[in-house]
């Protein structure tokens, strides 16, 4: 799994001119499943993700977790994330999950964050989506549970 995540000010996501995710201070995250991902690397980057310290503190410094900035998570379903480029110029996305089990562990992923105590709110599968946001910072971390 491949996950990129934008610490934000606020953001939100469109389908169709329709608003269907919006939060405020938290994470966008882009989730792209990989083929033979499974719910090990799902429950591996909710916990990472959920303990992650990115915010700042009275110091300045990166310190607080987003439950300490009663943070909220809008995770966008993104499968583009495992493009491969190394050949030609159109890319190749033969390592993305089909999309039958993309979806399911997509789901699984932002249960696994809900467990946390975490708010998140989804963009919509396989749809075309419109996502704004105000990253802030900027910070953004990419986790990518392919260790080859």
């Amino acid at each position: 799994m491949k996950v990129v995540l934008q610490k934000v000010n606020q953001a939100q996501v469109t389908v169709d001119e329709e608003i269907i995710g919006k939060i405020g201070i938290g994470y966008v995250l882009l989730v792209g499943v990989a083929e033979g991902d499974t719910e090990k690397e799902a429950d591996y980057l909710a916990k990472k993700i959920n303990g992650l310290r990115i915010f700042e503190d009275t110091e300045g410094k990166m310190n607080l977790d987003i439950h300490q900035v009663s943070g909220r998570v809008l995770s966008i379903s993104q499968f583009t994330l495992l493009a491969d480029t190394k050949k030609g110029n159109r890319p190749s996305f033969t390592k993305s999950a089909h999309p039958d089990e993309a979806l399911r562990l997509y789901e699984y992923f932002n249960e696994q964050l809900r467990g946390y105590d975490l708010d998140v709110e989804e963009g919509q599968f396989g749809a075309h989506m419109k996502v704004t946001l105000e990253n802030d910072g900027p910070v953004t971390i990419v986790f990518d549970t392919d260790h080859k």
